[in-house]
């Protein structure tokens, strides 16, 4: 999710008509980073 996040973010910022793009890879990556960081439900890491 994160990787998918940042890509679109990269086509959001290369093709400037795009910027929906934008936000969604912003907002992919933001919560693929607390699905990454913050553990759910118990204490060990979850890679997603």
């Amino acid at each position: 999710m994160v990787i998918l996040g940042i890509i679109l973010i990269l086509l959001g910022l290369l093709v400037a008509g795009l910027k929906f793009l934008l936000i969604i890879g912003v907002i992919l990556l933001i919560v693929g980073l607390v699905l990454n960081l913050v553990p759910i439900g118990g204490t060990r890491r979850r890679y997603y």
